[in-house]
């Protein structure tokens, strides 16, 4: 990983410093925290790339697009490129003791298999707490990808050619097959909001809107927008978002453009006007009066809270 950034969130940019040519990396959680200077730990990071974690043991409290979630055993979580996160930490504020294994990956190096397309898409869920049984399959399957991992990672000769070469290729082919493996046991996992699968009645019309909203929620939150987009009638939009989330179609483009004033206001200098006006408010009081409805907070209260 690469730290760049501003006072507030730290950008994180994939660097594998096994200096392996491939899209991922598996290491332990007390592996990373050395990289980390503790100043580094304790503030908020943007990631450009996947982030799965897989807790053994210990117990800590994460943060991931400004909302807490206790990790212990069972704990799994995923962060997609984009995504705040504040690495797990203890009650002392310092980073948590964790018996856990983290899963580093850019969004190419997963095969393309269309049964991974909703865990790798932005707005899939974060966090979940397993049963043992469920545990003991992923940590099963996490196990084989650190053991391989290493494999390639001692396997590495500089300009090798033959059987050498040849095997840290396959290794690597290997790699990425079990990462789509692990991706799509996480699929077949319940969706920990209770939202329904992706075969239920009304859920497509769902998935649709929540791709479309990803793409546009800078330019409009108007239902009727979005409806006339997908070819839906803004009722039928609205039923389908209820039925999956409790949350109409209105209440899902309001928290989508809040969670991006969040992360702008944790991230750039921007001013709070300038914010406003990238996320489609021409009235820098209407920006407030909105931030302050959907969070609790002004976005001025809120900057300086998250710095």
């Amino acid at each position: 990983m690469v730290r760049s950034g501003q006072r507030g969130v730290i950008d994180i940019a994939y660097d594998n410093p096994d200096r392996l040519h491939t899209g991922i990396e598996v290491l332990t959680f007390n592996a990373l925290k050395p990289r980390l200077k503790s100043s580094v730990a304790r503030r908020p990071s943007r990631l450009d790339f996947h982030q799965v974690m897989l807790v053994r043991g210990g117990e800590g409290t994460a943060m991931v697009d400004f909302v807490t979630y206790p990790c212990g055993r069972g704990t799994l979580l995923h962060l997609r490129p984009g995504q705040v996160q504040r690495l797990p930490s203890g009650a002392n504020g310092r980073p948590a003791e964790l018996d856990a294994v983290l899963l580093l990956f850019t969004a190419d190096f997963p095969p393309p298999l269309p049964a991974t397309r909703e865990v790798l898409d932005g707005f899939g869920p974060v966090a979940w707490s397993l049963p043992p049984d469920r545990f003991d399959a992923l940590d099963r399957a996490v196990t084989e990808l650190e053991a391989e991992y290493r494999a390639l990672r001692d396997a590495r000769i500089p300009g090798a050619t033959g059987p050498a070469g040849n095997e840290v290729e396959l290794t690597a082919a290997l790699l990425r097959q079990l990462l789509g493996a692990l991706l799509i046991r996480m699929a077949r996992l319940p969706d920990p909001a209770g939202h329904p699968e992706a075969a239920a009645p009304g859920a497509e019309v769902y998935l649709a809107f929540r791709r479309e909203l990803e793409q546009s929620f800078a330019t409009t939150r108007s239902v009727e927008d979005y409806a006339a987009r997908l070819g839906y009638s803004p009722r039928t939009l609205t039923r389908a978002c209820l039925a999956a989330t409790g949350r109409s179609a209105k209440q899902l483009a309001d928290a989508r453009v809040a969670l991006q004033a969040q992360r702008l206001l944790a991230h750039t200098e921007l001013p709070v006007a300038a914010i406003g006006r990238a996320l489609g408010f021409t009235e820098a009081t209407n920006f407030g009066k909105f931030f302050a409805r959907e969070t609790g907070r002004t976005p001025g209260g809120f900057r300086r809270v998250q710095r």
